[in-house]
């Protein structure tokens, strides 16, 4: 999903190869500076702009253009680094002299598949003739974008000294030079791949003595290497090896549609930069200064930009002939949760595999022993007597023999699967662990949202004790829906309808308070709709520790307040957005996360509110506001039809173990089981007096 940014909102990077999308109506120049934690940069060789296009992790445009593609590598910048800021100026010569004089530009941070991550459409210029567009800035070891908007009247030189460069008036003369000078011009335009992405050309740096075939930047001897692009990591002639999330070689198969919620794991494939290497003094490395006499090396001293990325944990050594030890995060990753995500999402594909595996295996030795009765008792003579039982015996023997290999093959890979697990539960991070993991007695309010959380467990029949976390990735694209309809447990026993919505009630709150557990304070706001009070006894932890944006609404009233406020908030910033007048918001509006829990639908809902639910249903995820109700679908069979594309819109869950999530990647039916609190625990208490702490000291 789309993060359509307003000035000052930020949004998490989960890619480290990225490029920025400017387009303007008018030719303008694009560029970047690197600045420390301050955001100060400290000389002319922290600048990327058309007069030197190339800086570890980053390369711009060497003209004026009105559509540009900067690639951004963020894992291949020196470590003394911690803002990117990307910066639009108006030639010098010639063209509009302020940016209020032509089209809103829009800048986009894609993915290397031009799969948009966030968009931010720079409003409110006019006298402006150079804006700082976009910031990408470092937090607790990850990345993320801040849309900024500031525009500078007196142009690049104001812009510069703005950001701390002593130089700035004689670097934006260089900058407007370059551009005037044509320097592009002379260079042939780059050819377009089978992907339509541009073919960049690197250099090839002589070999080190210690590294034979490659070479170590700034190792004595060596030739100094042409600056690389961010994109152009695989050493010329080598072919790129294609892997899968959990690190395995990729079969060419593509990503299955899985419970997981229609979102794969992240695109890992190829080699990726790697962190800094720190001098031996400890010392931040720093971008290097240009040299006096032929071509600048903008290249980092201590970096390879064509490095992989951090190596996973290796597993200690074991017997010849006996599987590998596993290892809690060896999947690829830039991250320890982007490892263990994608370790979980590579054990579920194994476990279907091997299920898929074993389940055609016993078909094909079902279908073999009907093949080889039917031609045994074909002849009317062997149908009668010692001859025919002797057939039917070895086609029995010949099945069971084909079964129990399948059978043993398949135990095989449990048993490694169930070691895995064994060590990736303790190893999940609190978005991904049981609440009866102790990493929640250690529970501190996170600085950063998280890539996914999780939703409960899978399993398959075959294999009922392997449980696999259900994660899904955030920010949430679709409501979820606990139903309390009557249903039956799969151990044959049924419960009662006050029962059921019990459980329902339960496995909401417990997912509510994951959700506000695992955001920032301020960042996730709760409401909840209970409109006859039925679900009281269950809402208690969130009442009692104050963590709700108001108390639960109840009666047709307080249904349509609640809906009221949250259906202006979806129009407003969607109308703000398609307008191009995101700075034209009201200041008190709350631009966090909504999360609305509804109970007993549609129990105090008239037409109007239906009507309301649906639409934020369909329309709030985009902006920011979710749904979860606990609902029985048959209590709303009155209006027939109408709200078939509701319970579509929604992820359906249950309250108990139940077979009800498809997956078409190879025809299984896995089993979901809610995470719920185990009985007697506080934990869900003492987590959510902490996040209503930090709120406190937030507010």
């Amino acid at each position: 999903m789309t993060a359509e940014l307003v000035r000052g909102q930020n949004h998490p990077l989960s890619q480290a190869r990225l490029e920025i999308r400017i387009a303007a109506g008018t030719p303008v120049v694009a560029g970047a500076t690197l600045g420390d934690e301050h955001g100060t940069v400290h000389g002319v060789e922290w600048v990327v702009h058309p007069g030197a296009p190339t800086l570890p992790g980053l390369e711009v445009s060497r003209q004026a253009a009105a559509d540009h593609r900067l690639a951004v590598d963020l894992g291949a910048v020196p470590e003394a680094v911690h803002r990117v800021h990307v910066l639009l100026a108006l030639p010098a010569a010639g063209g509009p002299l302020r940016f209020g004089a032509v089209a809103a530009p829009f800048v986009a941070v894609t993915g290397l598949d031009g799969t948009e991550l966030a968009g931010y459409t720079i409003t409110g210029l006019d006298a402006e003739s150079a804006v700082v567009a976009l910031e990408l800035y470092r937090r607790q070891g990850a990345w993320k974008v801040r849309a900024v908007g500031q525009g500078y009247a007196g142009g690049l030189t104001e812009l510069l000294t703005d950001q701390g460069l002593p130089q700035a008036h004689q670097l934006a003369n260089t900058i407007h030079e370059a551009v005037a000078q044509g320097l592009a011009r002379a260079v042939t335009p780059p050819a377009r791949t089978a992907d339509g992405d541009r073919a960049r050309q690197t250099a090839t740096p002589a070999p080190a003595p210690e590294q034979g075939a490659s070479a170590t930047q700034g190792a004595a001897g060596a030739v100094p290497p042409q600056p690389l692009s961010p994109y152009g990591t695989q050493p010329p002639g080598t072919p790129p090896q294609p892997t899968t999330p959990n690190g395995g070689p990729a079969s060419g198969a593509s990503q299955p549609a899985s419970p997981y919620g229609a979102q794969g794991a992240p695109a890992t494939g190829g080699t990726q930069p790697g962190p800094t290497q720190v001098p031996a003094d400890g010392s931040a490395a720093q971008p290097p200064a240009p040299t006096a006499g032929g071509p600048i090396d903008y290249s980092h001293p201590r970096r390879q930009n064509a490095a992989p990325p951090p190596p996973p944990p290796v597993a200690p050594p074991v017997q010849p002939g006996q599987p590998a030890r596993p290892v809690a995060g060896d999947a690829t990753g830039w991250s320890m949760d982007e490892r263990l995500y994608n370790q979980v999402w590579g054990m579920f594909e194994d476990l279907a595999r091997s299920t898929a595996a074993y389940r055609s295996a016993v078909d094909f030795a079902d279908s073999r022993m009907e093949k080889e009765l039917d031609a045994a008792l074909a002849d009317p003579r062997n149908r009668i007597g010692g001859q025919g039982d002797a057939a039917r015996e070895a086609a029995r023997a010949k099945h069971a023999q084909l079964v129990e290999q399948a059978r043993a093959a398949y135990d095989r890979d449990l048993g490694q699967l169930t070691a895995e697990s064994g060590v990736v539960e303790p190893a999940l991070p609190l978005a991904y662990a049981r609440w009866d993991n102790p990493v929640w007695h250690g529970y501190r309010v996170p600085f950063e949202a998280p890539m996914a959380v999780r939703l409960g467990d899978l399993h398959l029949p075959e294999c009922p004790e392997l449980r696999i976390p259900m994660l899904i990735r955030l920010p949430l694209e679709r409501g979820l829906w606990i139903d309390s309809g009557a249903a039956g447990s799969l151990d044959g026993s049924f419960l009662d309808s006050h029962e059921l919505h019990r459980l329902a009630m339960d496995t909401a709150v417990a997912l509510a308070a994951r959700l506000l557990a695992v955001h920032p304070a301020g960042d996730y706001t709760l409401h909840v709709i209970d409109p006859a009070g039925s679900g009281a006894q269950a809402l208690a932890p969130l009442v009692w520790t104050g963590v709700l944006a108001a108390p639960p609404a109840v009666g047709a009233a307080g249904v349509a307040d609640v809906l009221a406020r949250l259906t202006e908030r979806v129009d407003l910033v969607q109308m703000a957005v398609r307008g191009g007048a995101a700075d034209s918001l009201p200041p008190g509006l709350d631009t966090s996360e909504q999360l609305l829990i509804v109970n007993d639908f549609p129990h105090g809902f008239d037409d109007r509110a239906v009507t309301q639910l649906r639409y934020l249903a369909d329309e709030g995820p985009s902006v920011g506001v979710h749904l979860m109700m606990v609902a029985d679908r048959e209590e709303a069979s009155a209006y027939g039809p109408l709200l078939d594309p509701l319970w579509r819109s929604l992820m359906r869950l249950t309250p108990v173990p139940d077979d009800h999530l498809a997956d078409p990647w190879v025809g299984h039916a896995w089993t979901y089981e809610p995470a719920l609190v185990p009985p007697g625990s506080q934990v869900v208490q003492q987590v959510l007096n902490r996040v209503a702490e930090a709120r406190t000291k937030y507010t």
